[in-house]
């Protein structure tokens, strides 16, 4: 297949601002955690699917339920209200843990 360019699972971008290896964000319709850290200007990779230990807000989180991204505060949540479904929680956590690992569902947001 002479057109095709790339799986898809992770997307190059342009960083608009400063990014962290790991750091979460919405850039135009896509949800990508940085795969290293990138510059202002130059040009990154995100991961688009796949699971990610991100930071998460605080309340309890079950298996497999939908977790949305809060860009305001930057955590995972499970509040839909003004936030963007990412995906869905891969285990359970506890309403004091910081953390929470997702899988990624990879479509627009």
């Amino acid at each position: 297949m002479n057109n095709f360019v790339q799986v898809g699972e992770q997307l190059r971008f342009t960083a608009d601002v400063d990014r962290a290896s790991g750091e979460a964000f919405v850039l135009g319709a896509y949800f990508l955690v940085s795969t290293t850290a990138v510059k202002t200007g130059e040009d990154g990779v995100g991961r688009r699917v796949g699971v990610v230990r991100l930071p998460k807000a605080t309340g309890a989180v079950t298996q497999f339920q939908k977790v949305y991204w809060d860009a305001t505060n930057k955590v995972v949540s499970t509040t839909a209200t003004g936030n963007r479904l990412i995906g869905a929680a891969t285990k359970a956590q506890a309403s004091a843990d910081t953390t929470v690992e997702v899988c990624l569902a990879g479509q627009p947001v």
